[in-house]
């Protein structure tokens, strides 16, 4: 009866350790980040994209008071951004990759507007 009790804890344990392996591969990241002026200074307010490498998946986010956005909850991939503010853009950041269970940190910068002639 005691081998069985073993044989029995055993296979629980192996099957707990085999799902939170399997958990880990379907698990969720985060890609963040700031977005600054040409000049370095958080930019409030600015509207991000995120999307799959591949295009897909488009999301959009604003940036907090600190310049800061947060794609939460993303699968483990690579992910392109980039942000828009008052008539300029970023250059887009291409294959970023999220990993499961960490934070991806990236600076967008926007360019320098183009004066008019």
């Amino acid at each position: 009866m005691r081998r069985m009790k073993r044989a029995f804890s055993l296979c629980l344990l192996v099957a707990a350790v085999a799902l939170a392996a399997a958990a880990d591969d379907n698990g969720m990241g985060t890609l963040a980040g700031t977005v600054v002026s040409p000049g370095g200074a958080a930019v409030v307010g600015a509207r991000v994209t995120s999307q799959g490498a591949d295009g897909s998946h488009p999301q959009v986010t604003t940036t907090n008071a600190q310049g800061r956005f947060f794609f939460p909850d993303l699968r483990h991939g690579y992910y392109n951004v980039r942000a828009y503010s008052k008539g300029a853009w970023t250059d887009w950041k291409n294959n970023i990759e999220v990993k499961t269970g960490k934070q991806t940190d990236v600076k967008l910068r926007l360019a320098s507007p183009k004066k008019s002639s």
